[in-house]
């Protein structure tokens, strides 16, 4: 209970000297006054106090008269009222009025202290609970989204529409092009902004932990299942649900995440009863789901249902104007977490960082920009600390940045992205979680983009 601030008010100075006496001797500030005008002046100052102990019979002012005032002035101030025998018709009336509580004089000091202490640790729990509802919907450095293009701007502004209604939303792009950021500015809009967002990446598991995750399960199940377990859907009952790369799940799965998008229940594992919940599901793939119904690995019904709005993300290769500002929002987020002053970039970095197409969109260049704040020694980003064309830059150093920026200009973007992975491929030596780490695409996608360019270790 160390600096807490308590207001005593009581027209006896006798237990005004004592109240402050015992208080103090427990490391809580105290402030006293005699009479109702001075406590209500003191309050429209600052700083004010974290609790009011206040008794109910007073000289210049009836107490319920004070209690109501205070609660004008600070409505969220916890006020225990103090009053002797004969008045305890007076301390529950003034519990009417939105006092926590009450003691009769005289009283021990186990019982004050006590009753203090539990009105303190309340408030706390109180305050913790609104600090955390507010970070729910609070934007970070982190979660910023950064952009200049008027392609991306449509994006938003879409994004700002569709976030007060309830309908589910699909968020379609390449992997890294920000469709968490968007699924958490549409919760952040939402009615349901005081609740939690949950996310889960559908790829990342098996259908068997996934179906875990997702559901919870029951003591028993199955084979290590020795507690029962709640689920992301009970988790997020009355929030919003996340599901990044849905174009994975299996056929079996999509059967029974449509079930209760549809009914508004669902199943444990190992469960026979159903439990209600109240979901907002916010879905994200890069695969064209319409292709994927096509070819019968998606589900036609569960797409319509998801896809009720969507919102397609452009690559950041169609957003050109964004990648200076987001570069210079990596370059501010990396100095802080680093504690490193690295302030600005070269033109001839900013140059090759736009003539450059990235097949890993933002999280490949946040993860360059990251590379670059670690290696560069001076305040200054060079060509030198960026990965990207590093032996097409020393062959054209003799005819300038310029010639460099004209020579990427003239490859096609097939081409400049077959390349950039054949060359990280060929530094990690052919380490594909490293390579997708450093390019910021899965694990998934890079396997589709070997397939598809016919990429192999050198000597294969």
């Amino acid at each position: 209970m160390s600096e807490t601030r308590i207001f005593i008010c009581d027209d006896e100075e006798g237990i005004l000297k004592y109240m402050k006496k015992l208080l103090e001797s427990q490391g809580l500030v105290v402030e006293t006054f005699t009479s109702g005008k001075m406590l209500l002046a003191r309050l429209q100052q600052g700083p004010n106090a974290d609790l009011l102990l206040q008794d109910v019979k007073m000289p210049d002012m009836d107490g319920l008269q004070i209690l109501q005032e205070v609660k004008k002035l600070r409505p969220g101030l916890p006020v225990v009222i103090m009053t002797a025998f004969g008045t305890i018709d007076a301390a529950v009336e003034a519990m009417k009025l939105g006092a926590y509580d009450y003691v009769t004089k005289p009283f021990p000091k186990e019982k004050i202290l006590g009753v203090l202490e539990n009105v303190l640790e309340r408030e706390l729990l109180r305050k913790e609970n609104q600090q955390l509802k507010e970070e729910l919907g609070k934007v970070t450095l982190t979660d910023a989204i950064v952009f200049a293009s008027d392609r991306f701007r449509e994006v938003y502004e879409l994004t700002l529409e569709v976030a007060a209604s309830e309908a589910n939303i699909l968020i379609l792009g390449e992997s890294g092009t920000g469709k968490e950021l968007i699924a958490g500015a549409i919760h952040r809009h939402s009615k349901r902004r005081g609740r939690r967002i949950l996310s889960i990446n559908c790829a990342a598991l098996s259908d068997t932990l996934l179906e875990s995750q997702l559901f919870g399960h029951v003591r028993g199940a199955f084979t290590g299942a020795t507690t029962n377990q709640k689920g992301l859907l009970e988790e997020a009952d009355s929030g919003t649900l996340f599901m990044d790369e849905i174009g994975d799940m299996s056929l079996m799965l999509q059967a029974k995440l449509l079930r209760v998008i549809q009914e508004g229940d669902f199943i444990p594992v190992g469960a026979t009863r159903a439990k209600k919940v109240d979901i907002r599901f916010v879905a994200a793939t890069n695969k064209n789901l319409e292709k994927e119904v096509a070819e019968g690995r998606f589900r036609e019904d569960l797409y319509y249902r998801l896809n009720v709005i969507s919102i397609p993300l452009p690559p950041l290769r169609e957003r050109k104007e964004d990648i200076e500002p987001l570069a210079r929002h990596f370059l501010r987020k990396y100095n802080q977490r680093m504690n490193k002053e690295v302030d600005r970039f070269t033109r001839e970095a900013l140059d090759l960082m736009l003539g450059y197409s990235w097949p890993g969109n933002i999280r490949e260049l946040e993860n360059v920009v990251e590379r670059a704040v670690i290696l560069a020694r001076s305040g200054v980003v060079t060509t030198d600390h960026l990965p990207m064309w590093k032996k097409n830059v020393a062959s054209t150093a003799a005819t300038g940045p310029a010639s460099a920026l004209s020579s990427h200009q003239l490859v096609s973007l097939e081409n400049v992205e077959r390349e950039h992975i054949r060359q990280t491929l060929a530094r990690t030596g052919f380490h594909k979680s490293r390579t997708a780490e450093i390019l910021g695409i899965s694990r998934k996608t890079l396997d589709r983009k070997i397939a598809e360019f016919g990429l192999k270790p050198e000597g294969e």
